[in-house]
């Protein structure tokens, strides 16, 4: 009988890789013995967990809530082993992190005091930077990344959900009118972000698996939120961003959410990753389970926003 806590593991690690050969490459084990675990757990709840192609996995509904769960018990064992190592391991030394320019700004940089209170010989090297890197090459003991893509280089731990909201201000929908439907944004001023698979230049994806696409268009394209936050509170056009970055405006009534006829595209959340090269020393594993005690389920962002009431 296979070890249901490693065929957990696989399958966890199956859906951030997007195949069974990357989560067996992160695991260590080989494809076929990758298949037996989550064929292994399939039997076992009766339920189909994925839908499997040659190239990727995707999620059923039943695999989807599974995962939640998972993830919540792989967290809870991972906290647990690291609470037994700190005896052992002291939290100390230079940690280096780096984190997307406006989620660190607005999230991780107002924790970072209580941080150093709790760990005061520990010295945090923070880079803010939207660009992918490579751990590895470039030094960094941690990444903190939005919709984290993780590959066989990294583990990855979910630290909050992140959801993706339409809005624009109420200058703008005066103006030109309110979209109801997703192919109605064809008509508008987009403002579109650069760095994005799911907000793609020209091209916005929607629905829970991110295949209904529309093509959208207009005067502002930038690689980085803030901007085009801006931009929207002026009027500018209507913004696809995270709610970290419009929940404040959305709740001060500067912008307003659209409901549309499809869901926004579903990211996987926020996530922090080190390299799966090394065993994660203390000061790591602090981060981590620091940054996720903090930001919570749900997270600070969301918390009284109208969609956590519906």
């Amino acid at each position: 009988m296979l070890d249901r806590l490693t065929s957990m593991e696989v399958f966890a690690q199956a859906v951030r890789c997007g195949s069974l050969s990357g989560a067996a490459r992160v695991v260590g084990i080989s494809p076929t013995m990758a298949t037996k675990h989550v064929n292994a757990l399939e039997d076992r709840l009766g339920v189909k967990l994925v839908h499997r192609t040659t190239r990727q996995i995707t999620l059923t509904d039943a695999g989807r809530r599974y995962l939640d769960s998972v993830e919540k018990l792989l967290a809870d064992l991972a906290r647990a082993d690291a609470t037994a190592a700190a005896e052992r391991d002291e939290v100390e030394g230079v940690l280096r992190v780096t984190v997307p320019v406006s989620f660190g700004i607005r999230e991780i940089a107002p924790l970072l005091p209580e941080l150093a209170d709790l760990y005061p010989r520990l010295t945090i090297d923070l880079g803010i930077s939207d660009a992918k890197v490579d751990m590895v090459a470039e030094g960094w003991d941690v990444a903190v990344r939005i919709g984290h893509n993780p590959d066989d280089t990294s583990v990855a731990r979910k630290l909050a959900p992140c959801r993706l909201l339409v809005a624009a201000a109420p200058s703008y929908l005066a103006a030109r009118g309110i979209p109801r439907t997703v192919a109605a944004l064809s008509e508008h001023e987009c403002l579109s972000y650069t760095l994005s698979s799911h907000l793609e230049r020209g091209r916005w994806r929607f629905g829970k698996d991110g295949r209904i696409t529309v093509p959208v268009s207009g005067r502002l394209r930038a690689g980085n939120g803030d901007i085009l936050v801006a931009a929207a509170l002026a009027g500018q056009g209507v913004i696809y961003q995270p709610s970290f970055l419009l929940g404040e405006h959305l709740r001060a009534g500067r912008l307003v959410a659209l409901r549309l006829d499809h869901p926004p595209a579903e990211i996987p959340g926020v996530y922090a990753a080190y390299p799966a090269t090394r065993r994660a020393p203390a000061k790591v594993r602090a981060f981590i389970d620091f940054m996720a005690t903090r930001f919570g389920s749900p997270p600070p962002w969301d918390r009284d926003l109208e969609f956590q009431k519906s």
